[in-house]
């Protein structure tokens, strides 16, 4: 059975930063691309980042230059670090696996950033 796990979630500042982490089980993660993905209250589910295999990287332009994503094969976890971050950027971060048309969806993790 395969489970994805996010942790770090919380809440933060307006400017601070916070480093989320997505624990998989039950498959091994190398042959998967690794997601990020937000949901904001009222709004849908919208990409944040993705990370292949080989370590390509793709990002949302909101989020630029502030989050990096990452990966590490051996521990299955993908990690996201997020860093000046903003009152916008308060939403449920999700992670994802894809392979082909297999797709795991975590529970997610919800981050808030308020002053």
């Amino acid at each position: 059975q395969v489970q994805l796990a996010e942790s770090g979630g919380g809440l933060v500042q307006p400017g601070g930063s916070l480093r989320l982490s997505c624990a998989a089980s039950g498959l091994f993660v190398n042959i998967y691309v690794m997601g990020w993905y937000r949901q904001a209250p009222g709004k849908q589910r919208e990409l944040v980042a993705t990370i292949s295999g080989g370590g390509s990287t793709n990002y949302a332009d909101s989020v630029k230059g502030r989050f990096t994503i990452s990966r590490d094969n051996a521990k299955n976890t993908a990690y996201l670090q997020m860093n000046n971050l903003k009152v916008e950027d308060t939403a449920v971060y999700y992670c994802k696996l894809t392979r082909g048309n297999s797709n795991y969806w975590g529970q997610g993790t919800l981050v808030t950033v308020s002053s």
